[in-house]
Order: C-alpha cells, then sequence, then structure tokens
C-alpha cells in the first residue's frame, strides 16, 4: 500500500522540450553535431503507420527499412551532421531530441518540403 509511486510513473516530465526554444539548463548540452536517422513519408497516413508500429515495439532501423521513402535505407541513418547541414524545421526537431536507441527511440516528427519525418538521434557531440 504505496500512496505514491516513486520511480514509476513520476519520470520527468519531458512534455515541454520540444516548444522551449532556448531552454537554458535544460537536460541537453549544446551540440555541433548529431548522429541522426529518420523515416520519410510522403503520406500523413503512411507516416501514422509507421508510428504504430513503433509504438508497438518495433525497431526504429526495422520500420525505417521497411516504410521509410528515401534513398538511404541503411535503417534511416543520415549519419553524423552537423548544425547548419539538414532542413531548418528538420534540424530543430533533431537537436531537441535526447539520444537513443533504435530499439526503445525517443522520437520527433517534421513536415518538410520531402514529407513527413519521424526523426531519432543515437548521438551528440
Amino acid at each position: 500500500m504505496a500512496p505514491k509511486n516513486k520511480g514509476k510513473g513520476q519520470a520527468k516530465d519531458d512534455s515541454g522540450s520540444k516548444s522551449e526554444a532556448g531552454g537554458g539548463k535544460g537536460k541537453l548540452k549544446p551540440a555541433t553535431s548529431i548522429n541522426v536517422r529518420h523515416i520519410l513519408c510522403e503520406k500523413h497516413s503512411k507516416k501514422e503507420e509507421a508510428l504504430e508500429k513503433l509504438r508497438n515495439g518495433a525497431k526504429f532501423d526495422e520500420v525505417a527499412r521497411e516504410m521509410s521513402e528515401d534513398k538511404a535505407r541503411q535503417g534511416g541513418s543520415l549519419g553524423w551532421k552537423v548544425r547548419g547541414s539538414l532542413m531548418q524545421d528538420f534540424e530543430k526537431v533533431a537537436y531537441e531530441l535526447e539520444p537513443s536507441t533504435t530499439a526503445s527511440p525517443k522520437i520527433g516528427e517534421v513536415k518538410t518540403s520531402e514529407g513527413y519525418h519521424i526523426v531519432m538521434v543515437e548521438g551528440r557531440k
């Protein structure tokens, strides 16, 4: 009978991290480059289908190989990208993501002129 559930369910709330412009004292240190993956879908419905697979436990790289419509079919890997080398909207979302693994990705979403992107970051430096 523990009314306060310490640990489970009381993790720090990350919901505001995407909307904070500078953040100041956020968890993430400023990075000059990121190791980024994405899933690119032309249609919103296909992006939603890919998101559903991720929510159901599929690995990011496997969903990318199966569903991404970009030319780089290496599990969606774009490799290390320096700040300023990506489309502005894509880069803004990507640089705000915490690093995660393809098995348990922390994802962001963005729409660009290329289509709908599901983004994850594997590393920052």
